[in-house]
């Protein structure tokens, strides 16, 4: 008896996940993927070192993809902050946590994890095409793809689509396929950028601070508090403590940032009174409070034409406001929001609209923060989508 045959369009972590179950089902599989090697984008998150997942209580994990964590619960259950650290593992990789829980390879990078991962898929007899863009389907029903040999078409009994959302397109996620869904009436979310930075005016005065680290803050947007840190860039803040904001932020929320979260507004209102009555504000915050030259530059940046009278001094600390001009373009971001809409798609991944073709990844509308959440995500809906294809495949 032939086995059956399984196509997996899109050779990001989701694809090859989904394309790894497919195989070990015993499915002859193809992965298509439009850039001339793979795993592109999962290559570039690894070069400041490859975030796999992390380590915390369930609940708290999962409630990090926000409005989607009931639709995602059960698949990060099957492939959840343990699972994904066994499977690295299994792949040769010597991994550690890090303080804040995240989970990283030793070597911190992504290309030996991949090697492992391809010559794994490599033994299970995976076949991989690489400068084959999807074009959509024929009448018929085969895949159609634009190669280097010219149009060629590949009909399978199931078929993974993994194509990425719709931010940096340099590494293939153009959101392209999004009108080719839409066309056989797939229900879309508009895409939006997540995990992106934003823009800032900044004056000539915050020009020597271009580079600096805003550390030990917590930063508000809505309904949304974020402990992590930000970097002053030319063009505004960046950093997972601006990411994980962007949801409220993208609905208008928004920005403050406390400078001093570690001391209390009775203690800081406790110390300023023990400076007297003609201490200088930038006095008190270099010397007094010790705040480092960015905070400091921060603080006078956000109050220009507005001094501070002395009983405003210690609430401005805790809740400085900032003036953003928006978000940076959505290319720019780390990930997007919308895609394939989850009334779209039955329990196992599937297209509700196109029978035998079901979704995974980034291509979803769902959002995380950045911290191994997206990646978790990726490979968790992934390996799902490969199981639930696999099961349509062998059953016929």
């Amino acid at each position: 008896m032939t086995a059956p045959c399984a196509l997996v369009i899109g050779a990001g972590p989701a694809g090859l996940m989904a394309a790894e179950e497919l195989a070990r089902a015993g499915c002859r599989v193809t992965v298509a993927e439009a850039k001339p090697s793979v795993g592109r984008k999962f290559l570039m998150a690894g070069k400041s070192g490859l975030n796999l997942t992390k380590d915390e209580p369930a609940l708290r994990f999962n409630a990090a993809y926000g409005d989607a964590t009931e639709w995602l619960q059960p698949m990060l259950a099957e492939f959840d902050a343990t699972v994904v650290q066994d499977w690295a593992r299994g792949l040769g990789q010597e991994l550690f946590t890090g303080s804040s829980g995240r989970v990283f390879p030793v070597s911190m990078k992504a290309s030996p994890l991949l090697r492992a991962w391809l010559a794994r898929l490599d033994d299970l007899g995976v076949i991989r095409q690489t400068r084959w863009r999807w074009t959509g389907w024929a009448e018929h029903g085969a895949a159609r793809f634009d190669t280097p040999d010219g149009p060629q078409e590949l009909a399978s009994d199931v078929t993974v689509l993994a194509l990425g959302g719709a931010s940096w397109a340099r590494l293939g996620s153009d959101g392209a396929w999004a009108n080719i869904l839409a066309a056989r009436g797939v229900e879309m979310a508009a895409f939006a950028p997540s995990n992106v930075a934003i823009e800032m005016d900044w004056s000539a005065h915050m020009v020597p601070h271009f580079g600096a680290a805003l550390k030990s803050v917590r930063w508000h947007a809505g309904d949304l508090p974020s402990r992590g840190e930000a970097t002053i860039s030319r063009r505004g803040l960046e950093g997972g403590g601006i990411y994980s904001l962007t949801p409220a932020l993208r609905s208008g929320a928004a920005l403050s940032v406390d400078l001093v979260p570690d001391l209390s507004v009775e203690e800081l209102a406790k110390r300023l009174r023990s400076k007297g009555s003609k201490a200088r504000l930038s006095h008190w915050l270099k010397n007094g409070l010790r705040l480092p030259p960015a905070k400091v530059a921060l603080f006078f940046e956000m109050t220009q034409g507005d001094p501070r009278p002395r009983e405003k001094w210690v609430e401005t600390l805790k809740a400085l406001p900032v003036q953003t001009t928006g978000l940076r373009p959505m290319d720019e971001a780390i990930s997007t929001a919308g895609g394939v809409a989850r009334a779209a798609l039955d329990d196992g991944l599937m297209l509700r609209a196109v029978p035998g073709v079901f979704c995974a990844g980034e291509m979803l509308d769902w959002d995380a923060p950045t911290g191994g959440y997206l990646l978790t995500g990726c490979l968790a809906t992934g390996r799902w989508a490969g199981r639930a294809a696999a099961r349509m495949a062998q059953n016929g």
